[in-house]
């Protein structure tokens, strides 16, 4: 807890107290924590569509209401202070992602500041989810601490530590939720293992290599967004972080899971259907991930381009 307090203070210049840190079992736990700490059966939660689809399952298992917001070009697929003013009643709390999943993008550090001021007027409780924290393109991006120290901030280690597999993450707590908080955790998940611990240390010393990693999604994200003219793509979220691409295929399909199935079937690409991130709308987007080698990518690239293009001229005829 020590070592993430001084990784808020190395990278955000921030001062968190190693007491308000609370290790969990990854970034799941830590989201099913924030909201059974703070929140009660009934609650209403904000939320962009699209977004993470465990947000909103996660929401209703614990007997709240999520509250979808439609996010599109107009905000890079992201929830924007204005979204939040305008819901009557204003909801009991909400979930900003930045960088997101399934887009990649991120909220700039003046729209978080307005999306903090509007919370903190209308008494919305904020939790951020920063798991993809270290991975973007466009510069750093700050934590929602920076403008309300209220918030309750989730982080993990499965992304730019490349952790995944050792399921280690924490959250954030204000003061004010912290006995709660811990009361929840020790009845619930208890701690994650020392051994996933030590590992954490290591990796968070382990700059060079993550940094290889980093410039490796880079150098896929920049094969990704040169190829997507070829594969008739023009609509996407602009991917400043993580390690996706958000495109619209409606002029391909209005069926995504189909056509993600017949996708996989004769190319061997794995993608993920929007209907996943999107309930409404998603049956005409499609999630790529470029967290792979660039060999990977590059091979995916040269069986997706002659198959999209095959599917393009299908469209036309």
């Amino acid at each position: 807890r020590g070592r993430i307090a001084r990784l808020y203070a190395d990278r955000h210049g921030l001062d968190v107290d190693p007491d308000r840190i609370l290790l969990t079992c990854g970034a799941s736990p830590a989201l099913v924590l924030a909201l059974s700490s703070r929140f009660q059966a009934g609650d209403r939660i904000a939320l962009a569509r699209p977004g993470y689809v465990a947000y909103r399952n996660t929401i209703r298992a614990l007997h709240m209401a999520p509250v979808e917001i439609a996010c599109g070009p107009g905000t890079g697929f992201q929830l924007a202070a204005a979204h939040l003013e305008a819901l009557d009643p204003a909801p009991h709390g909400v979930i900003i992602a930045s960088p997101a999943n399934p887009t990649g993008s991120i909220i700039s550090d003046p729209e978080l500041k307005a999306i903090a001021d509007v919370c903190r007027r209308r008494g919305i409780a904020i939790i951020s989810d920063e798991i993809y924290h270290g991975l973007s393109y466009v510069g750093p991006t700050q934590t929602l601490l920076a403008f309300d120290p209220e918030a309750q901030v989730i982080n993990s280690f499965s992304k730019y530590w490349s952790m995944a597999g050792w399921r280690l993450g924490w959250l954030v707590v204000p003061r004010s939720q912290l006995d709660a908080a811990r009361a929840y955790i020790g009845n619930l998940f208890l701690t994650p293992p020392s051994l996933s611990q030590h590992a954490g240390l290591a990796a968070m010393d382990a700059h060079e290599e993550l940094e290889g990693h980093i410039a490796t999604y880079r150098a896929n994200r920049a094969l990704m967004l040169e190829a997507l003219p070829a594969l008739g793509l023009q609509r996407i979220a602009p991917p400043d972080g993580a390690f996706y691409i958000w495109a619209d295929i409606g002029h391909l399909t209005n069926d995504s899971p189909a056509f993600c199935e017949q996708l996989l079937r004769e190319t061997g690409v794995a993608t993920a259907p929007g209907i996943d991130f999107d309930p409404v709308e998603g049956n005409r987007y499609i999630r790529f991930s470029f967290a792979v080698s660039t060999s990977e990518i590059q091979e995916a690239l040269s069986r997706l381009i002659t198959w999209f293009q095959d599917r393009h001229a299908d469209s036309t005829r």
